[in-house]
Parts: C-alpha cells; sequence; structure tokens
C-alpha cells in the first residue's frame, strides 16, 4: 500500500445520535440559521458569488466544510430564487479503500451525489515531496478539481474554506511569508478559461460547522494522508492555537483580523503589488504618479 494513504476508520453511529436527512436539512435554516444559514446568504449576496445560469462544481472532501457547504447549496438551489446547476466532485488521491467507503457513505447518508473519481495525487506526493507534502499537494488538488469541473461543464468550483481559514491564512502570510494576503471570497481561474473559484462559507466560523456535523451523527473525513498527520510543529495548527491565546487577552481580535484586509489605508503601507508590479509609497509621495486600483 501507498505509504502515504492513510488507513482511516469505520464508525458505527449508534441509532440514537442519528438524524433523518429532514432533520439536518432542517436544522439548516432552524437551528443553524443565526450563524451558518444567515452568514452563508450573506456571504453569496455580498461578493455575488452565484448568478443565474451558473454550474457550480462542489468540491467534496469528505471533510466537516465541504460536506456542509454541499448541504448550504442544495438549500440555497431548492430555495433561493436564482437558478443554478450543482455538480458534486469528489476526488480521490489514493485513500485507502475503508476511506473512500467512509466518503461514499456520508455522501449518501446526507443524499449527496456525488461524482468520484480517482487522480493518483498521494503517489507522486509520496515520490516527490514527502518532508513538505501538504503545499504540493494541495496545488495538485486544486488543479485536479478545476480540470474536472471544467470537463464536466461547470463554470465556478465552490471551496469549503471558512471565518477561521480567512483569519488564519492572514496570519501565516504576516508571520512566515513577510506579507499581507489573504484568502479572497472569489478568484478567477489563472490556467482554466472561464473558472472561477468561490468560497461560500466565507462567514461561516468553523466551530458551528463542528456543531453542526456533531448534530448530524456524522463522522467526516480528515486529511488521511499519514505524512501531514505524522509531521509535528504543522503551522496552521500553530496558528490556531496563537489566535485562540490572543482571543484570550483581547476581545473580538479575530474580527480585527478579518477587517484588517477591508481596512487597508493606502496612504499609510510602504509598498504594495498590482498585476504583478511591486511599488513603493515613496512613487507616490510627491503626487507626480497615480496608479489605477481597480480591476
Amino acid at each position: 500500500m501507498n505509504s502515504i494513504a492513510g488507513k482511516g476508520c469505520e464508525r458505527i453511529i449508534p441509532e440514537e445520535e442519528k438524524k433523518s436527512l429532514q432533520e439536518i436539512e432542517r436544522s439548516i435554516v432552524k437551528r443553524y440559521r443565526k450563524h451558518i444559514w444567515s452568514k452563508f446568504v450573506k456571504a453569496v449576496k455580498q461578493y455575488n458569488l452565484i448568478e443565474e445560469g451558473d454550474k457550480i462544481g462542489v468540491a467534496i472532501s469528505g471533510g466537516k466544510d465541504s460536506l456542509l457547504l454541499a448541504k448550504l447549496l442544495q438549500e440555497l438551489q431548492k430555495h433561493g430564487q436564482v437558478p443554478f446547476e450543482l455538480e458534486f466532485i469528489a476526488m480521490d488521491p489514493g485513500y485507502h479503500p475503508h476511506v473512500r467507503k467512509l466518503l461514499e457513505e456520508n455522501c449518501e447518508y446526507l443524499n449527496i451525489p456525488v461524482y468520484i473519481y480517482e487522480s493518483g495525487i498521494f503517489d507522486v506526493i509520496d515520490e516527490k515531496s514527502r518532508e513538505y507534502p501538504c503545499y504540493l499537494c494541495a496545488r495538485m488538488r486544486r488543479g485536479s478539481l478545476y480540470a474536472k469541473a471544467q470537463e464536466l461543464g461547470c463554470n465556478k468550483l465552490a471551496l469549503g474554506h471558512h471565518y477561521n481559514d480567512v483569519i488564519e491564512t492572514t496570519l501565516l502570510n504576516v508571520l512566515y511569508a513577510g506579507n499581507f494576503k489573504t484568502m479572497m471570497p472569489k478568484l478567477k481561474a489563472n490556467n482554466f478559461e472561464n473558472m472561477e473559484l468561490i468560497r461560500p462559507m466565507y462567514f461561516i466560523e468553523e466551530d458551528y460547522i463542528r456543531r453542526f456535523i456533531n448534530y448530524s451523527g456524522i463522522w467526516p473525513l480528515n486529511c488521511a494522508c499519514m505524512v501531514a498527520a505524522e509531521k509535528i510543529g504543522n503551522k496552521r495548527y500553530e496558528i490556531k492555537d496563537l489566535i485562540k491565546e490572543l482571543k484570550e487577552k483581547f476581545d473580538g481580535v479575530d474580527k480585527s483580523i478579518f477587517k484588517a484586509a477591508e481596512n487597508i489605508s493606502m496612504d499609510a503601507i510602504l509598498g504594495f503589488e498590482k498585476d504583478g508590479k511591486k511599488y513603493t509609497f515613496q512613487d507616490f509621495y510627491d503626487g507626480d504618479k497615480e496608479i489605477e486600483i481597480r480591476d
């Protein structure tokens, strides 16, 4: 067996923990209306993520975030006023059969008609990048999903990144990459014509995703990568811990980090990059040069 592919696990969910599909779907718009449904709708509207006639490829990893994303989009498709299509896409990068089975069972349990295809990405990562697998794996997964979504006639690819992912990415870039760059709610694909990436869960906090999954009685997949699981000192987990510590000392610090990307003062930064070209404040200090910031 490929050394990078985890063995996964199976879970027998006690009957008393299970919720019916109807209960699960109702909970999204009732029980979790304030913290999940309303924030999902807000992101879709505020960032114009879904338009009439869209065919959206929904990336299903089998984790808690993507499973909730699938149900949110199904509910919006049923009850929203804008007609659009959905294609649920799951890439099997080389899962152990038990992990693949759990993915299939979760999707069946939640009535998500998923299309699963094999990519063999774990084999590539195992051979080329065992020391630092996550970055290359993420890039390869994204490219593979873009290609499959385009092949299936989609014009958008939806990912399950959430509010905490945005904050953590912002701090990761500041502390480790030396730049201020956040995770955007939507992006145009560079290498796939007429394809766009959207993140409809942009405002939803991870804690409420966990609560929904626990309420539903679902056992979601984790990374399933043994190399990543064995790594100590994963930077994203370090950032999670740091934000948790900061919140204990500074009330609302997570919201401030999130808002910082909306409130950048161009008159009070040393430099920035636009369309691949770098500028410093000195380029505009005497008012003799102007730049059009808008796309």
